[in-house]
């Protein structure tokens, strides 16, 4: 319980700092009740890279190839990035529907409408009025700084255009790596709620492993795959594990005796309740 305790304390100072900085909060910064599923002093105990991509074989096979990110264009992608900020993508859908309905989703167009108007625009996605903000934010540096081209925004080497992102107001790291991967096609893996609470309970993470923690460890793991290739296999990935998280390995009960990763489970975990 005390290893429990702190790792939640250690996650509350994190989101608390998310929150003053004005960063995104997003689904890994959301608090999630930790299972009593794994112990800590077990995780990470086993080869990990092998079982990321068993756990890679394994899913593909259940869901196949799950072909994300749900957007139509690369701007609609980074637009629903910050939309998707505390709420569900269909949610997000009717707001991205408002935009399309307006003749608004194109970045000058919506730079040129008032907060006021956006938020209207953007209801549907909550927290309307904040998300406005922030999507202004991200227009403004786009439209002024890159001429509205995302090709420009994106054009630097991963670690400076994520920075890039990162210093933007409302863009915390799993919102500038869902633009960078999904509309910028750059290396840069999503780490989101599911993805921590399933590598917990399969013993590949500690309960308070970081979101860069867990960044770098995907990136290491899962580097078998040609350059070329790369980008679509995280982006796969990381959608195969949504559909774990949302059907399978939720935060209460989660039904391990259905999911296509219960043979990964450490074996004292199999037939365990949740």
């Amino acid at each position: 319980m005390v290893g429990r305790r702190a790792a939640r304390r250690s996650l509350q100072r994190t989101c608390g700092r998310c929150l003053v900085r004005g960063e995104g909060t997003n689904a890994y910064e959301r608090l999630q009740p930790i299972p009593d599923i794994v112990n800590t002093a077990t995780a990470t105990a086993r080869p990990v890279p092998r079982s990321l991509r068993r756990a890679y074989e394994l899913m593909r096979r259940r869901f196949g190839h799950q072909h994300w990110w749900p957007g139509e264009a690369p701007f609609e992608v980074c637009v629903g990035a910050i939309l998707t900020q505390n709420t569900n993508w269909t949610n997000v859908e009717r707001a991205l529907a408002n935009l399309k309905a307006n003749r608004s989703l194109e970045p000058g167009t919506l730079l040129a409408l008032s907060e006021k108007q956006l938020a209207r625009l953007i209801r549907p996605a909550g927290y309307f009025n904040v998300k406005a903000r922030r999507l202004r934010s991200f227009l403004r540096v786009l439209v002024r700084n890159f001429g509205g081209s995302l090709n420009r925004l994106f054009a630097d080497e991963t670690p400076v255009v994520r920075e890039r992102l990162l210093a933007i107001n409302g863009i915390g790291p799993e919102t500038a790596d869902s633009m960078l991967l999904y509309a910028g096609g750059h290396h840069s893996f999503v780490i989101d709620a599911y993805t921590r609470r399933i590598f917990f309970r399969h013993g590949w993470c500690n309960a308070g492993a970081r979101y860069e923690e867990l960044k770098t460890l995907c990136e290491t793991a899962l580097d078998e795959k040609p350059i070329a290739k790369r980008a679509d296999y995280w982006q796969d990935y990381h959608a195969q594990l949504v559909m774990v998280g949302k059907h399978f390995c939720r935060a209460q009960n989660p039904l391990c005796h259905l999911c296509p990763l219960e043979p990964l489970l450490p074996q004292r975990e199999k037939g365990l309740p949740g």
